[in-house]
């Protein structure tokens, strides 16, 4: 039922002049994984990872703290960023189509230890992400039942766990169904707020851009004037970067694609399409229907009842929409287990492969599963029983709460991958047009985009910097990660002894060719 790793392969492709690994990782995958993600499924992972309780709990938190126009510019703001590193991803996974995409890349574009730290970064954040998803589904069923959590623990980690084992081509498909679902509750949830704006509900009156006039467009954060309206928008725009977490996750199973050098650039351009109008649109909807100031935003339960949509739908007397709510919410939650596990469980596979991670985790199954990865997490997931007690529970969440720096760091890889790409070619004389997919103003998005990105980093905890607002815990839930990371990466240099690779000596001619080759046979297949 197992594929062995091929031994002795070797190939100058992929293996950077630091690195001491002997085996091809690239040939290697393509032997063990199978191709079933098509680009269809693609387009739909990347809208299954990124719309979510971020989408349908969240905004009225992010109107709550900036006002209407402050979300809605934040928002706008946290889209060219994602637009950045979607074409930055999108550039360098088409001519490198790896699983582990970005992790490897780093490895060979920037530095051994770049790669090491940030893939265990990333094992690490969807080790927590795949329990947590699994406690946060309890939590909604409580919406509709007193039935005892444990049963729906165990029944999701039998789920999760059966999608974690199954033919990768089951997961698109499960996501692809999880993806209609939720574009087709946003589309409705946008019609019907408008439906309720323009006051076409019989007995509701219209609202226009009432709550832009009162309580107004903006809302002071921490201090009061100009400067409580940008540190308004300033909380929701680090708030808004983890509503967009995902995106970067359609190039993880790279080599489970097929004709990936085409699949993952068009996925990249029609994910970023879609997400910034679902967004967007939405943000503008939820700022004409519920006010900065009303009090049911501060529901910190997690449940429906808080989602801006069910507030104005319920004022309009439709109560039934906090169901309609709840039941995609907990699918949404269930995708983005899933799609944790799936990028999780490649990163490890790939860190495998190039000697970072025990070769333990190499073994796959007939059917091209790293079935050794998937044990892992499923014995991880044990920990969404901690959810049975609420002290633990509160813990567990903060613990969570420490990986969400993850998504900026993971960020900053991307488009730092994609600058060192494009110098390296300019070293070696490579025009851009060899690329199988290029912009001409990538090179200037990516460079602002990761200034964007570090700065929200460095930024995303300055609540706690400000006068009486100190705290021991969120502090150190907004930085940890970032020491982290800066650990594994110093740690793995004076281990390995890795250098940053000179732009000269990445082998960019063995990878264009490569790519040349490959895209005359699919064209021959045609």
């Amino acid at each position: 039922m197992t594929q062995t790793l091929p031994q002795g392969e070797s190939s100058p492709l992929l293996r950077p002049s630091s690195s001491s690994s002997s085996d091809d990782a690239s040939l290697t995958e393509h032997h063990t994984l199978k191709r079933g993600l098509s680009q269809r499924h693609l387009s739909m992972l990347g809208i299954a990872g990124a719309i979510g309780t971020g989408l349908f709990l969240g905004l009225g938190t992010a109107v709550q703290h900036a006002g209407p126009l402050g979300a809605l510019l934040a928002y706008a703001t946290v889209s060219l960023v994602v637009c950045a590193v979607q074409l930055a991803l999108g550039e360098v996974a088409a001519l490198l189509p790896l699983t582990g995409s970005f992790v490897r890349h780093a490895e060979m574009l920037t530095d051994p230890a770049l790669g090491f730290a940030v893939g265990w970064n990333l094992v690490y954040g969807a080790a927590l992400s795949v329990p947590s998803e699994i406690a946060a589904i309890c939590v909604l069923l409580r919406f509709w039942t007193d039935v005892s959590p444990v049963f729906f623990i165990v029944a999701f980690i039998l789920l999760t766990s059966t999608v974690g084992f199954a033919f990768v081509r089951v997961f698109g498909e499960i996501e692809y169904f999880f993806a209609l679902l939720k574009i087709m509750l946003v589309v409705f949830l946008v019609i019907l707020g408008l439906v309720i704006d323009f006051g076409l509900v019989p007995g509701t009156p219209p609202l226009w851009f009432t709550y832009w006039s009162h309580p107004g467009p903006f809302v002071e954060y921490i201090a009061s004037g100009s400067l409580g309206y940008f540190l308004g928008y300033w909380k929701v725009m680090t708030g808004a970067v983890f509503s967009f977490a995902g995106v970067e996750s359609i190039a993880m199973a790279a080599a489970e694609t097929q004709n990936p050098r085409v699949a993952i650039p068009a996925a990249c351009k029609r994910v970023f399409i879609r997400i910034v109008v679902f967004y967007m649109l939405a943000i503008l909807v939820v700022g004409m229907l519920v006010a900065s100031d009303d009090p049911r935003l501060d529901d910190a339960s997690g449940s429906v009842a808080q989602s801006p949509f069910v507030i104005a739908a319920s004022a309009a007397g439709i109560p039934a929409i906090a169901s309609i709510v709840n039941a995609v919410v907990i699918t949404s939650a269930w995708s983005a287990s899933n799609q944790s596990l799936l990028a999780g469980t490649r990163v490890l596979y790939g860190l495998a492969l190039k000697g970072q991670a025990p070769r333990i985790f190499l073994r796959t199954t007939s059917w091209g599963t790293p079935y050794m990865c998937v044990l892992l997490y499923v014995a991880i997931m044990l920990l969404s029983f901690m959810s049975l007690s609420s002290g633990a529970f509160t813990v567990f969440w903060w613990l969570v709460q420490l990986t969400a720096a993850g998504v900026l760091v993971s960020w900053s890889v991307i488009l730092l991958n994609h600058i060192r790409l494009r110098m390296a070619m300019q070293v070696q004389g490579i025009p851009a047009s060899r690329l199988p997919w290029h912009n001409s103003w990538t090179p200037y998005s990516s460079v602002l985009g990761l200034c964007m990105c570090i700065l929200i980093l460095f930024t995303s905890g300055f609540t706690v910097f400000t006068e009486g607002n100190w705290n021991a815990s969120d502090f150190v839930s907004s930085y940890l990660d970032i020491p982290i990371v800066v650990v594994a990466y110093l740690a793995w240099k004076y281990i390995r002894k890795t250098r940053i690779v000179p732009l000269d000596k990445i082998p960019l001619h063995e990878a264009f060719e490569q790519a040349e080759q490959q895209e005359q046979a699919h064209a021959h297949l045609q």
